[in-house]
């Protein structure tokens, strides 16, 4: 049940984002400005934190979706269902981490001051 509702969820968020996506570039028609204007709300935390919802719905979406073709396609798919969903979960998670850290980074202090000593 909870990999129906969060497959579901995900792909309304990135329906959702699509949507947004469409607008944003249809700002081009009203001028560059107007354009510079829209496109620096991306550039706030709340909005950053938005799009990790986004990259998250994405991550987890596509790895479900995966799991849902083995189990529609290979017989003994479904004896190993719920192992699965736990995979796509944790592949997800994995593959969020880097996304979290560079869409974060400039606008957490203790990222920003950290960064160059990982770096080295």
């Amino acid at each position: 049940m909870w990999s129906w509702l969060l497959h579901r969820v995900s792909g309304l968020g990135i329906l959702l984002f699509l949507l947004i996506h469409i607008v944003d570039v249809s700002l081009l028609g009203f001028g560059p400005a107007v354009y510079d204007d829209g496109i620096a709300i991306f550039d706030q935390v709340i909005v950053r934190l938005l799009s990790l919802a986004l990259v998250a719905a994405v991550l987890f979406h596509g790895f479900n979706g995966i799991r849902i073709m083995v189990i529609d396609f290979w017989k003994r798919g479904v004896a190993y269902q719920a192992l699965m969903f736990v995979v796509a979960l944790v592949i997800s998670v994995v593959g969020f981490l880097p996304f979290a850290y560079f869409i974060l980074q400039p606008v957490i202090p203790f990222l920003q001051t950290h960064a160059t000593s990982l770096i080295r």
